[in-house]
């Protein structure tokens, strides 16, 4: 199968994953189709950033480097959303980068 289709295939996997407690809480919907698309576009970056290191450590490393402004703007609103933005980044960034090194 083509690399890019299997990249875009963990993008929507992890945005689904990521969304699935924004949609049964009702969470805002501009809220909600920005989180997929960020996780969307990390599955489509992430397998294919070269670093030497093990692919579970790049994903949460690009992971948390993304989320870190979108923390910065929810942070005076919704100061209970950091833990579950910092554990949802790190454990998505894990799994993409686990998945794009053993399917890409």
């Amino acid at each position: 199968m083509n690399k890019l289709l299997i990249a875009i295939l963990i993008g929507l996997a992890a945005g689904t994953i990521d969304i699935i407690p924004m949609l049964i809480k009702k969470l805002d919907k501009r809220a909600t189709i920005s989180a997929f698309i960020h996780y969307f576009a990390l599955g489509v970056i992430i397998p294919f950033v070269n670093w030497d290191i093990s692919p579970w450590q790049k994903g949460m490393i690009i992971s948390l480097i993304s989320a870190v402004p979108i923390m910065i703007i929810v942070y005076p609103s919704d100061k209970k959303a950091m833990l579950p933005m910092l554990i949802f980044s790190l454990v998505l960034g894990a799994g993409i980068g686990i998945a794009g090194a053993t399917l890409i």
